[in-house]
């Protein structure tokens, strides 16, 4: 690793976008140079804390003659999801099924075009089925000589225990708030009062501070649901915050998949030579039918991630009104709503919005692992969140 003339560390362009994970790139980068090598990775960390950047980011450094320099051909190829010895699997499914990943095990087989590995990132390795997992566990089990496997999942609990057992383990934490302003700034060219509040409101989520520091109305959104937990003083209002943090996250989902589903329409009429009004070949009826089916449970997928999301926001309020109440020192999460804040601790006990925190994560598993229709789930859990009408409990 190259250092500047006062002696601090020059960290390869590949690994910029790390945000906070100074350990974890400590870790990978001796590998790049064959140290501590091994055939299958297991990247694991909260939401948004950038497993997959990590992976893409690895790969690269792995491709490149130089460990990452991120300006040469192999480096920006993969970054770009375009080199032809790394494949990337994204899924916008809620699984990921078995003739998704004998395809990829084909692949792992095959030499790699260049002279370095043949990479496969999984990045929600969480999402694979039974079936799936099955046949993936043969190939790692099995790698040829020049195979990389790398898997993305928020917890090693949430892989297969005989696949984790044959990964080398690499753990990325949630990134500081301040980490994350710094970020945006320097990326994204915003405000540092604006980066500072998506650091804090995203409490880590890459991502999530991306679209809140760029668009306001994602901003509007989030402080919408922020507001809930005051206005939760009957069984009325419960059931109409319900409905309130349902249609904010359609609203938002749709923002983020109406402009695909178009763009693969237009891509699909293209390439059956479809026009309007026009004679359509056989072939196009049985393809609009599987990419309408595709969008659709693409569509399910966004709106229950928003929803979860939402829920992660109303956690982050109860957790800021426990520290209020227990005098706790440092900035809250939701700061520039400090004063609701502290009208919901005077209401309630920490107690009580521990019980609530927990009904929360009661309507999170029931929409995420048990396929509870949402609003019936975010009814019951607005009720559980109902305010004391006298007395603090």
């Amino acid at each position: 690793m190259a250092q500047r003339a006062d002696g601090t560390t020059v960290v390869p362009a590949v690994w910029a976008t790390l945000v906070g994970q100074r350990t974890v790139v400590d870790a990978l980068r001796p590998a790049t140079a064959g140290h501590g090598m091994t055939h299958a990775w297991l990247f694991t960390g909260p939401p948004g804390s950038g497993r997959s950047n990590a992976a893409v980011a690895f790969a690269a450094a792995l491709q490149c003659g130089e460990r990452g320099c991120g300006d040469c051909q192999d480096c920006r190829t993969v970054l770009a999801g375009s080199h032809p010895d790394v494949t990337v699997v994204r899924t916008q499914k809620l699984s990921i099924g078995v003739d998704e990943v004998r395809e990829l095990v084909r692949r792992a087989a095959l030499a790699p075009v260049g002279t370095k590995w043949q990479v496969l990132v999984v990045e929600d390795a969480d999402r694979l089925t039974d079936q799936a997992c099955n046949a993936l566990l043969k190939a790692i089990e099995e790698p040829t000589e020049r195979t990389v496997w790398m898997l993305c999942a928020p917890t090693t609990e949430d892989v297969l225990q005989t696949i984790r057992s044959r990964c080398r383990l690499v753990t990325l934490t949630t990134p500081s708030a301040g980490d994350v302003a710094d970020f945006l700034v320097r990326t994204e060219g915003v405000h540092p009062a604006v980066a500072d509040h998506a650091a804090r409101a995203s409490q880590g989520h890459i991502g999530r501070a991306r679209a809140l520091a760029r668009d306001e109305a994602t901003r509007n959104r989030r402080r919408d649901v922020v507001a809930l937990p005051l206005r939760l003083t009957s069984l009325g209002a419960a059931m109409s915050a319900a409905t309130v943090l349902n249609d904010t996250a359609k609203a938002e989902a749709e923002a983020l998949t109406d402009e695909l589903d178009s763009r693969e329409k237009v891509d699909l009429d293209a390439s059956y030579g479809v026009v309007e009004r026009g004679r359509r070949p056989r072939e196009y009826a049985p393809a609009l039918r599987e990419l309408e089916k595709s969008q659709k449970t693409r569509a399910k997928r966004r709106h229950l991630d928003v929803v979860d999301r939402g829920l992660m926001d109303l956690v982050s309020v109860y957790r800021d009104a426990i520290a209020v109440a227990s005098g706790a020192p440092g900035t809250l999460v939701n700061e520039d709503a400090r004063a609701d804040v502290e009208e919901l601790a005077r209401r309630s006990t920490p107690e009580g919005h521990l019980r609530r925190i927990g009904a929360i994560f009661a309507a999170r598993e029931q929409m995420l692992e048990f396929n509870v229709p949402v609003m019936l789930a975010l009814e019951s859990m607005m009720v559980a969140l109902q305010l004391p009408e006298g007395g603090r409990r």
